[in-house]
């Protein structure tokens, strides 16, 4: 007999040994991890929320909105906000829901469904993030560059306007920084809700495991 069939042969007579957690067992440690995690997803969102909130309320002070109203932009940043703080509140509220739909959960089949639709929930949200900061920041960068080209005067048109390349390249840059600023957040959501929906998955595997 080598080695290794004695390595079996020791295994099997240690594995008699170790308690056999049962179904049930199994499927509440898995529920109680699940529940776990999507109450996180649900407690980060609001902090997130918050944070973006008073970062908001601090930045747009009485010079900030004076700004909007010189290059025409005001009605349209007050309705980004109510958009923006409208669709955020029903993700958050999704996230409550999916909470609340695993903490009563009674089966197995069940709670794996509640894992693929908190999974979907979230992508969404970070896809409604990078698209939205995508195309606002895009309509800002137009105005402001409309503003300051029709604001411009006769006088001053030769001093500030560019030849085609310099156009090229101011447009590489800015298309550039926001690439960059997008990554950054992509970053930071795939580190904060990236580990719980590994963890959520990893769950969903060994529930899938456990049901068939």
């Amino acid at each position: 007999m080598d080695g290794l069939d004695l390595l079996k042969k020791d295994w099997k007579k240690r594995e008699g040994n170790i308690p056999q957690l049962s179904y049930d067992q199994i499927y509440k440690m898995l529920w109680k991890r699940s529940s776990s995690i999507v109450k996180w997803i649900f407690v980060i969102s609001i902090l997130e929320f918050l944070f973006w909130a008073l970062i908001n309320i601090f930045m747009a002070d009485h010079e900030y909105w004076a700004e909007m109203e010189r290059i025409h932009l005001k009605e349209f940043t007050v309705i980004i906000y109510v958009i923006n703080y409208a669709i955020t509140f029903f993700f958050i509220f999704c996230f409550y829901k999916n909470y609340r739909k695993i903490s009563s959960t009674d089966n197995a089949t069940k709670l794996m469904k509640n894992i693929l639709r908190t999974r979907k929930t979230v992508k969404y949200y970070i896809g409604y993030v990078l698209i939205s900061t995508a195309l606002i920041s895009l309509i800002y960068t137009y105005f402001f560059m409309n503003y300051h080209a029709t604001t411009t005067a006769v006088d001053d048109i030769e001093k500030y306007s560019f030849t085609p390349l310099q156009w090229l390249m101011f447009s590489g840059i800015m298309i550039g920084g926001l690439a960059v600023f997008l990554g950054i957040i992509w970053l930071f959501y795939r580190v904060v809700y990236g580990i719980l929906l590994r963890r959520l998955n990893k769950n969903y595997k060994e529930l899938k495991k456990l049901e068939f």
